[in-house]
């Protein structure tokens, strides 16, 4: 298949899965229960535009703070489709065509890192959705990265878990691409809409494992370097 039809293709099993999705998510919510079909649909989606998600290891279902390494925007589709979690996500994602509107549906938590002005009110929001019991994603490295080396983590949004809320652990996730690596990490300036069109062209599937690593308990570990340090260090040795 041509990479113009190959891209109609999927983008055509995208509206439908999106229509499907809302479908049924109204469904649960004309009847008042918590819909699973943001999770089941962002799921979906990742296996639409050419993922092969697999998980290693058991993820924590509640009151758990997931840090992870971040290669693309397909991460949060695997990582949603694998646990059911928030996130925190760059500001620009929600830009990109499709892909950051889907985000919204799974309670995506957009910041912006440079906006010093906005640090406060962003700690303030991560706190209240770790407190409400289910489970949020941050990327620390504040960037996609490579995928061969692990950016620095920067430790300012972790100030939610300076003290963390009671029960609250910190799960570390390392998610590899494998050999598909190299073509897909979203790094340099490659607009998001570009990138997005890149992968509905590529030919095939493409691994995306998602290693879930020992949990810990974020008061133990100390302050919010502390946090970061330790996650890093997990997700560093597990490569």
């Amino acid at each position: 298949m041509i990479p113009n039809l190959r891209l109609a293709a999927r983008l055509l099993a995208l509206v439908v899965a999106l229509l499907g999705g809302l479908a049924l998510h109204g469904v649960w919510r004309l009847f008042r229960r918590r819909s699973p079909w943001p999770r089941r649909f962002l799921g979906l989606v990742a296996g639409i535009v050419g993922a092969r998600v697999r998980v290693v290891g058991t993820p924590l279902a509640t009151d758990v703070v997931f840090l992870s390494n971040h290669l693309s925007w397909i991460d949060i589709l695997a990582i949603a489709g694998a646990t059911g979690s928030a996130f925190v996500a760059k500001g620009e994602l929600r830009g990109v065509p499709l892909v950051g509107w889907l985000c919204t549906l799974n309670r995506t938590l957009f910041v912006s890192r440079d906006d010093r002005l906005q640090v406060t009110a962003q700690i303030a929001q991560l706190r209240a959705a770790i407190g409400a019991g289910g489970s949020v994603t941050v990327f620390p490295e504040g960037t996609t990265g490579d995928g061969v080396t692990l950016l620095p983590f920067k430790a300012a949004l972790l100030a939610a878990l300076d003290p963390p809320p009671p029960g609250v652990r910190v799960q570390p996730i390392r998610v590899d691409y494998g050999a598909a690596t190299p073509e897909l990490a979203w790094v340099g300036d490659e607009p998001g809409g570009a990138h997005a069109l890149r992968v509905l062209r590529r030919r095939g599937r493409f691994p995306v494992t998602l290693h879930l690593l020992a949990p810990f308990d974020p008061a133990a570990a100390g302050n919010r370097k502390a946090i970061a340090t330790r996650a890093r260090a997990a997700i560093e040795d597990a490569a």
